[in-house]
């Protein structure tokens, strides 16, 4: 790193610094302001934020990594994304809205009962801490440490400390309006490594013809072990559906938007984004195959960086990678305390006063980003394999919830019995997935019938389950009593309320040629990178 590669670091850290500080100024108001951003936030700040939270160390890493390996298929999971932020925006955006929710849980009891909202709020949490956090802080510890050279816990703590700091303060505002900056910072930086890989490969043609013809191929057979179409096609979306719709880290922001048809832009834009990780992550992938042929998948990323980039791009592109961990960390870490707040101790203290509930925020936000640095001990014991099932812990709960959050909107006959039914079968049948796994990967599980079980492909796992969860949540619904009025009444929303939250026909109107502009443009994506094509 020269020192304009330093300069451009600390410019990074002091833009971020001054964003937060901006962005706080009135955050500390009340709840509202504190959890929500106010509910005045603009849909473009939103939608980069939802890019933002969403794109970390591990799709830097990952995506090229596997973009190395394999190629352009694990792209699918960018652009599948597409069509679950435009599900969001037109079905589950307006009766997140109309029914005011601080969080996800919060509106399964209103949709529901008391009992949905308690298991989600435990198992987010428990996701959050033990996954998203500690895997963020480990892979950011990890990039810093081989790109920078910084030892690897004084990385983990000055990316705790600065992400923390501007959380406590500045709450949701705080938080959309620093993943502003990074969005943009992260994907510059991109742009620049992957023109600079591909001109250092000869230029774009000699790029395509120095690769595998099948790399450039989204749809792979039936039988391919990570990426078969029909567990593309068919399971992708149920991940998707449960991450994009249902996930408070996601779906929060949106409910800083000042209307529907706002929440709706902010998530087509959003959309608009996830349509350029393939070209800034998953390409430059491929052509460092091509450049350093002996280097490992995961190290792809941070040697091109290392070994292609000049003085200050360099800088440029570790700002990226720190904007990237720095959002998503936040964003945890917001939503986090958003859950303990909301969903234990405004139910334990039912009159606390808005003042004591932003405290009560500011408190779990600190107690979090402790959680983070405690966990730096055991940075060191944990394996790569053993954060890879720790993320897919998340692929064997996420379908009976995305179960529940659909049928809930689509069917008013489901009711409480038949959802928390399913989110503990489904639970359940997921643990017994994840110990098998990990037991028939260690040898010591030999019963055929489990190591079948086992070994299902992820992605075929997540169709089996969710039809299981469909299954489970229409049979009790329909042998048990139907829901209440009380559980039916965001459906039955007053007029006046409506319109108050509704937002304006004519930003309507643009949101549907916008929208069918997103689809139509993964369609054309999905048929040029085909194996008709090449």
């Amino acid at each position: 790193m020269s020192g304009l590669d330093i300069f451009v670091l600390i410019a990074y850290f002091v833009g971020v610094g001054a964003i937060g500080y901006w962005s706080s100024r009135s955050s500390l108001e009340s709840s509202k302001s504190y959890f929500l951003g106010g509910g005045g936030i603009g849909w473009m700040a939103i939608g980069a934020s939802l890019f933002a939270s969403n794109i970390s160390a591990e799709h830097f890493i990952g995506l090229a990594g596997t973009g190395a390996s394999s190629g352009l298929a694990v792209g699918q999971f960018e652009w599948i994304a597409c069509f679950m932020l435009l599900l969001l925006g037109w079905l589950f955006v307006p009766f997140y809205i109309r029914t005011g929710v601080f969080t996800m849980p919060e509106f399964l009891e209103k949709r529901f009962n008391s009992q949905c909202r308690t298991y989600l709020s435990i198992v987010s949490l428990i996701a959050y801490i033990f996954t998203k956090i500690s895997v963020a802080v480990y892979a950011g510890a990890l990039v810093l440490q081989t790109i920078l050279g910084w030892n690897i816990w004084v990385g983990a703590i000055v990316l705790i400390v600065a992400t923390g700091a501007y959380t406590v303060f500045g709450g949701l505002r705080a938080v959309i309006y620093t993943d502003f900056l990074q969005a943009f910072i992260l994907i510059g930086g991109g742009i620049f490594l992957t023109a600079i890989a591909i001109t250092d490969v000869g230029g774009f043609g000699p790029f395509v013809q120095g690769a595998d013809p099948e790399f450039f191929n989204l749809w792979k057979s039936i039988n391919h072990p990570e990426f078969p179409w029909t567990g593309i096609l068919f399971g992708a979306p149920i991940l998707g559906l449960w991450y994009w719709c249902t996930d408070q880290m996601i779906v929060q922001r949106t409910l800083a938007a000042p209307d529907i048809e706002n929440a709706r832009r902010s998530t087509i834009f959003a959309g608009f984004l996830k349509l350029i990780p393939v070209f800034i992550l998953v390409l430059p992938g491929i052509a460092g195959r091509e450049l350093f042929p002996d280097v490992a998948p995961n190290q792809m990323y941070a040697t091109m960086v290392n070994e292609l980039l000049p003085t200050g791009i360099k800088g440029l592109v570790v700002a990226g990678l720190l904007a990237a961990l720095m959002s998503s960390l936040s964003s945890v870490f917001n939503s986090s305390s958003t859950l303990v707040v909301m969903d234990f101790y405004k139910r334990w203290r039912p009159d606390a006063s808005e003042r004591e509930l932003v405290r009560a925020g500011q408190l779990s936000t600190i107690v979090l980003v402790i959680s983070g640095l405690l966990w730096l001990p055991f940075i060191g014991l944990m394996s790569d394999q053993l954060y890879v099932y720790l993320q897919s812990v998340q692929a064997y709960i996420s379908p009976p919830i995305a179960a529940v959050f659909l049928l809930g909107l689509l069917w008013k006959r489901a009711n409480g019995r038949g959802a928390i039914n399913t989110l503990i079968a489904g639970f359940i049948l997921g643990a017994i997935r994840f110990i098998a796994e990990l037991g028939t990967n260690a040898g010591w599980i030999t019963w055929r019938p489990l190591v079948a079980y086992a070994t299902i492909n992820f992605l075929h796992f997540a169709i089996l389950l969710f039809a299981i969860s469909v299954f489970i949540l229409v049979l009790v619904s329909l042998t048990s009593s139907a829901p209440s009025q009380k559980h039916l009444s965001m459906f039955l929303a007053s007029e006046q309320r409506v319109q108050k939250v509704l937002g304006s026909h004519k930003v309507h109107q643009q949101n549907v040629i916008y929208s069918v502009g997103l689809a139509a443009i993964v369609a054309v994506f999905w048929v040029i990178f085909s194996p008709v094509v090449f």
